[in-house]
């Protein structure tokens, strides 16, 4: 097992053992430091995951954007470690898709990023370089691969910000990093 996939497991499990209050709060708080970030940049168009189990919540962050008229597109998998981003207008309109994640129906658009202003990534960590790990599948470092001006914001947990991800070749930097008590710029990527 390489050092990537022993932080990959140690993270999970321990984003396994947080409880459902302590992810409520991390959402509000994480929802307010990225719309800041959001509204210095002016951005009118959001691109940005939905949350699942212990990842840092996305709800209170989409909502809130959408309330204040920024549109927001959240990606559904397609096969070959693509996506199609579709807009997101709420958490009613939303079925479970193919990795058992709640995602919008419809087509969608496979170059939305090509408009986006933010794009908010998951991260299982981010380190100080600014290069984040993910679950493995790929799919966010091929979609930042292919649109790489939006500004990339990660949200992660306090102690997910950590000295080294082990990046490899194809992996993907992020410019802004978001925990709930704090927001770090990286160095340009």
């Amino acid at each position: 097992m390489t050092e990537k996939q022993r932080l990959r497991e140690l993270l999970l499990e321990r984003r396994a053992g947080l409880d459902e209050q302590a992810l409520d709060a991390a959402g509000v708080a994480l929802a307010g430091r990225v719309a800041a970030v959001v509204h210095e940049r002016s951005a009118r168009y959001v691109a940005a995951y939905l949350s699942v189990g212990g990842e840092p919540p996305t709800w209170e962050l989409l909502d809130a954007l959408r309330a204040d008229g920024v549109t927001v597109v959240v990606p559904r998998a397609l096969p070959g470690r693509r996506m199609t981003w579709l807009r997101y207008v709420g958490r009613d309109t939303l079925t479970v898709g193919r990795f058992g994640i709640r995602e919008p129906d419809g087509d969608g658009d496979p170059d939305a990023l090509a408009q986006a202003d933010v794009v908010v990534v998951p991260a299982l960590a981010v380190d100080r370089a600014g290069f984040r790990l993910g679950r493995g599948g790929g799919f966010y470092d091929a979609a930042l691969a292919a649109h790489p001006d939006p500004v990339r914001v990660a949200m992660v947990h306090d102690h997910e910000v950590v000295d080294d991800v082990h990046p490899e070749g194809h992996d993907e930097r992020v410019d802004v990093v978001v925990t709930p008590t704090r927001t770090l710029s990286l160095p340009a990527r």
